[in-house]
């Protein structure tokens, strides 16, 4: 089976370290030089930060992809997705399958009108960090999660029994809504807060008082989302803490890296639910206007 994977980050990095080991994976990159440096160096994975492989793969610039692999996964930020759909929808024939890995949900609604025949969406809980062009780093494993979105589930079924084998397995959920929801509410948690308090996932949980600050911000979400099971569900987010405690959300990354955030397609996404449903979200909007004001002030800086 031949990947193509959009976006050359820690995801799209890691991904095509483990998927080459059992598929023709091409990588398609922002520009020609990045697919250069990663043609001549080959793919690098660390293991927590020590044991290293290196792959070879083929990089491609993203501006050359057409479209014909029989799976392509878009591993690029909520943000940059407009560009990534203007290029489906400027292709001569329609791709077949389309798997999404973005944080948030608002890239959902961009979804509906993409002419493709399957398309996926799906969580990522894995720690990886991107040491340099052609270096990745697996700082934690954990669980992908895959739904259907449109069309087939058949091409992801069998995605996922190859994937099962090279010790990256893909778990295939029924519903894509409540999956996403999942994970929102874990990033809409922990990002924000980490990035603010410039701190590891773990700390959240072991500083009494910042654990008292994510009580609130999830009974917040709790009641905008009106979720069920809110217990089961800050357990996850717990449970997601412990198990990436000494990794930083890469919301902070991206902050100290004078990168835009996804704050808009995470707490901005819960401040539209609240309006629609004329709720208040005090706390939401106080940490998103924080985050939006450092986003800012580290992007002027750098």
């Amino acid at each position: 089976m031949k990947i193509g994977i959009i976006g050359a980050g820690s995801i799209g990095l890691l991904f095509a370290a483990y998927l080459s080991k059992a598929f023709s994976v091409t990588l398609y990159t922002k520009t020609s030089e990045q697919a250069e440096i990663i043609n001549q160096n080959g793919l690098y994975l660390q293991d927590g930060g020590d044991l290293q492989s290196r792959v070879r793969i083929q990089a491609l610039p993203f501006s050359n992809w057409t479209g014909l692999e029989e799976l392509t996964i878009i591993a690029v930020k909520q943000y940059q997705i407009h560009s990534i759909i203007h290029q489906i929808t400027s292709l001569e024939f329609i791709p077949h399958n389309l798997l999404f890995l973005q944080n948030g949900m608002s890239h959902l609604k961009l979804l509906k009108n993409i002419p493709a025949t399957n398309i996926f969406v799906g969580s990522v809980e894995h720690g990886a960090s991107k040491i340099n062009t052609y270096t990745v780093s697996h700082n934690g494993k954990g669980a992908i999660n895959v739904a259907l979105f449109k069309g087939s589930n058949e091409t992801i079924k069998e995605f996922g029994e190859l994937c099962a084998a090279i010790d990256f397995p893909i778990t295939l959920k029924e519903d894509f809504y409540n999956m996403l929801i999942n994970k929102l509410i874990a990033n809409a948690v922990i990002n924000p807060l980490t990035a603010i308090l410039q701190i590891k996932n773990g700390e959240l949980i072991t500083n009494t008082f910042y654990f008292a600050a994510v009580k609130k911000l999830f009974l917040e979400i709790s009641f905008i989302l009106n979720l069920e099971e809110p217990i089961k569900r800050f357990r996850d987010v717990l449970r997601i803490c412990k198990k990436t405690g000494h990794n930083q959300s890469s919301m902070l990354k991206d902050l100290e890296a004078g990168r835009r955030t996804e704050i808009d397609a995470i707490l901005g996404f819960l401040i539209e639910e609240a309006q629609e449903q004329r709720k208040t979200a005090t706390n939401i909007e106080s940490y998103y206007y924080l985050i939006k004001g450092k986003e800012k002030d580290r992007r002027r800086v750098n």
